[in-house]
């Protein structure tokens, strides 16, 4: 990957997408994962610095550490120098990372997952579906408040299906 200002640019927009999509519900990423090469693979890539719109398409995949998202499409907005939207698409998106408190991957996946960066609020929109290890959390719509760490979803995301959540007991130690 170059280093001019384009890529550095859009390695930008892909670590806030990364960071932002691995976060919803649970834990904190790996500290290490920061630190790890970003790597981006997609079958094709518009980018346009006059619009301020990147299209990256097909099979795109994304990763960083433990951290790694694929979906079919990818639109990323800029305002200026900021990322001010992501738009990831998908049959469906899917996003999985390692976490400090647990050996277990988070998972997730949606038809698709859209987040605004001024509000930091990701909505994760169509089979909505958060797990980790035995837990799940799932609904048409789910909605992360990264600011409040407040998790909405069904209808106080403004989703129509009820919300189907499954908590394992922990085992005695």
């Amino acid at each position: 990957m170059k280093t001019d200002s384009t890529s550095l640019g859009c390695r930008n927009w892909w670590l806030s997408l990364i960071l932002v999509l691995g976060y919803p519900l649970l834990c904190n990423a790996l500290e290490s994962d920061s630190q790890q090469p970003l790597f981006i693979e997609a079958d094709g890539a518009d980018i346009s610095e006059t619009t301020g719109v990147s299209i990256y398409t097909g099979n795109v995949v994304i990763s960083q550490g433990s951290i790694r998202l694929s979906a079919d499409k990818v639109t990323v907005t800029q305002q200026g120098e900021e990322s001010d939207h992501i738009l990831a698409e998908g049959t469906p998106v899917r996003f999985q990372q390692q976490t400090e408190e647990s050996k277990e991957l988070v998972k997730g996946e949606a038809k698709s997952a859209n987040y605004h960066l001024n509000s930091e609020i990701i909505h994760m929109i169509g089979n909505a579906v958060l797990i980790q290890g035995k837990d799940t959390f799932r609904s048409d719509r789910i909605t992360y408040d990264r600011v409040k760490g407040q998790v909405k979803a069904g209808k106080k995301a403004k989703g129509n299906q009820r919300v189907h959540i499954a908590i394992q007991p922990q085992k005695k130690k």
